[in-house]
């Protein structure tokens, strides 16, 4: 069904403009039909909305349940009750002045939406740093005063969404399955002579408009639609922690609890402005000091980023409907929330139990930056180890990506290190309700890149083959694949640099096999062929995992499934190896010939293995 979307930030008609108030616009800009949950908030914003006296409408089935007056006198919130509404354009009358207001027909149920899972492969990119779509307006109208300068880690250089779009095929190629974009909303923040720009996308100005710098909304549910028809989901990246510093939230708050700490606001001398410590483990700490808990969750992650408040009912049916709002319209397949631990758990709760009761089949993955296995568990839904659900199906696997960037400058000893940290991190997988469900990487955007400086690959691929072997949804950050490198040790555009052929002018495109190095090509060659391998491989997806204490600085993993069975072999030391094959027996049992899934070659598994140093092994039989 084609729809037209709203791009502006007056999605209204407005029948008469004959009363003492002035709407100047209404959150959600439109909304949807026979959704489970009938409640719909309406922000309204305007001049003096408050003052209105009565608010009605004769829409049938449309009951208007409370009319919310707020601190500031240019916010009204309406709470409707849809049950049993039918798509139309309905009208409200505040007072005299009437307005038109869209309910849509649902494109499909919500137990018909589908979303990312252990059979995927994530690829996180960051639109202002992957590439430029043709008609790349440099220059927007009507947003703050900001730089595109290339030449400038930390300015805009000028990615956008139609760039992503034109270069799908690429995605595919590569054997990805799905796209994780950091944040694609408004960021309208002017760039400071310090050099801070919101490139990133963590600042959000407008949570119903695509930032006017990468597109449209339109531009957005064009590159799912086209996504989608070559096989490739979308998952976006939100923030309900904060906001940033230009939001009209800060220069009119709704309420006076709209924020914490917003005394720090009025405050010149900045005396009561709140920090956040950074330090996540006061949220599950059974002995956690009120002091410390409160300087994690309501102190602000920087001062140009108001931090949120959860507590306040309103504000959170907002973000909800928000998200709920970008699965319609859009269609995207997953959510990644930042910061998840920085905001109330118990209203991030709320909002998970709302998503997963509207879309079973939904999946969102919380960014929970703690490198200890116990408390990322006790973030994922139905965990014993915390005493409050917290019904986010899918965590952030920090444990996997310290020890491996640990390891990979160690010798596999015969105790602690080397890859004995993947192995002693795997061990607790047993705190886990579902391991299946949780996203490991190697890198993103906000580490140093698993290269560094370097450019070793034998470590690069002992990584990706651990990464894409064992029991956990992958996640790869954009060029690990052609040997992207950096480090935040000077600023962290450092690791987000842009994609080789993304931008006009560019003196060689990456996005080719011919517009690649040796080394680039033989790297990418290597990691398509593993993602290939993996797609649809029901051994990976659905297979027991049996892992090996390193033996003689040998990491065995085994995969198997309906008699089948894949071995992932890493010799974790810089020298030649043997591997017995008899220790291995109860995997391998009988099996005398396997086949090297990333050469093709067999190997013959009636005799020790000799491994050379550092290689990794993919075998099948």
């Amino acid at each position: 069904m084609k729809r037209t979307l709203l791009l502006g930030l007056f999605a209204l008609h407005i029948i008469t403009m004959n009363a003492a108030v002035k709407i100047d616009r209404i959150d959600p800009t439109d909304w949807f039909a026979g959704m489970k949950n009938p409640q719909l908030q309406l922000m309204v914003y305007g001049k003096n909305i408050a003052s209105v006296k009565e608010v009605t409408t004769d829409y049938p089935h449309v009951r208007i349940d409370s009319v919310v007056r707020l601190d500031s006198p240019n916010y009204l919130l309406l709470y409707l009750n849809l049950q049993g509404a039918q798509p139309g354009t309905m009208t409200l009358k505040f007072d005299k002045q009437k307005v038109n207001y869209t309910l849509r027909q649902r494109e499909k149920a919500g137990d018909q939406r589908m979303s990312f899972t252990n059979a995927d492969v994530l690829y996180m990119l960051m639109p202002d740093r992957f590439a430029q779509g043709a008609g790349h307006n440099p220059q927007v109208k009507g947003l703050r005063p900001y730089q595109e300068d290339r030449t400038q880690p930390s300015l805009r250089h000028g990615g956008d969404l139609n760039g992503i779009r034109e270069h799908l095929d690429y995605f595919t190629e590569l054997g990805v399955t799905a796209l994780w974009l950091t944040p694609v909303l408004e960021n309208d923040s002017p760039d400071t002579e310090n050099g801070f720009s919101t490139y990133h996308g963590y600042a959000t100005t407008d949570y119903y408009r695509v930032d006017p710098r990468f597109g449209t909304n339109e531009d957005y549910r064009r590159l799912c639609d086209e996504a989608h028809a070559k096989g490739l989901k979308v998952v976006m990246d939100m923030i309900f922690n904060h906001s940033g510093f230009e939001h009209p939230w800060t220069k009119d708050m709704p309420s006076k609890d709209w924020l914490n700490s917003p005394e720090w606001l009025k405050d010149e001398q900045k005396n009561l402005y709140l920090q956040t410590s950074y330090k996540l483990t006061p949220v599950k700490d059974p002995y956690a000091s009120k002091k410390d808990l409160q300087e994690t969750t309501e102190g602000w992650f920087v001062p140009t980023m108001p931090d949120l408040n959860q507590h306040n009912p309103h504000l959170m049916r907002y973000l909800i409907q928000n998200s709920i709002w970008w699965i319609e319209t859009v269609g995207i397949d997953g959510i990644r929330m930042d910061t998840y631990p920085y905001a109330d758990a118990h209203a991030m709760a709320q909002w998970m139990k709302e998503l997963d009761n509207e879309y079973p089949h939904f999946n969102t993955v919380g960014e929970t930056w703690v490198t200890e296995p116990a408390y990322t568990a006790a973030w994922q839904k139905d965990s014993k180890l915390s005493k409050d659900n917290s019904y986010l199906k899918t965590v952030m696997d920090f444990s996997f990506f310290d020890k491996l960037n640990q390891a990979k400058n160690e010798e596999t000893d015969a105790w602690w290190n080397g890859l004995n940290r993947i192995y002693n991190s795997f061990v607790y997988d047993y705190l886990y309700p579902n391991p299946s469900s949780v996203m490991a990487f190697i890198d993103n955007h906000d580490t140093d890149r698993f290269l560094g400086n370097g450019c070793d690959t034998l470590a690069l691929k002992q990584a990706l083959a651990l990464l894409l072997t064992v029991n956990r949804i992958p996640q790869l950050y954009y060029g690990t694949e052609i040997l992207m490198n950096g480090t935040k040790e000077v600023t962290d555009g450092n690791v987000r640099k842009d994609f080789p052929g993304g931008f006009p002018g560019d003196k060689r495109n990456a996005f080719t096999k011919e517009g690649r190095t040796k080394a680039e090509q033989d790297m990418f060659r290597w990691t398509s062929r593993l993602l290939h391998w993996r797609q649809g491989n029901e051994v990976i997806t659905k297979g027991a995992m049996t892992q090996f204490i390193p033996y003689r600085g040998i990491y065995v993993i085994a995969r198997r499934y309906q008699g089948k069975t894949a071995l992932t072999i890493l010799n974790g030391t810089r020298q030649e190896a043997t591997m017995p094959v008899e220790r291995y027996v109860e995997v391998i049992g009988n099996t005398k010939r396997a086949k090297d899934i990333l050469t093709g070659r067999y190997y013959d598994l009636s005799q020790d293995l000799r491994l050379r140093p550092r290689q990794s092994l993919i075998l099948e039989f």
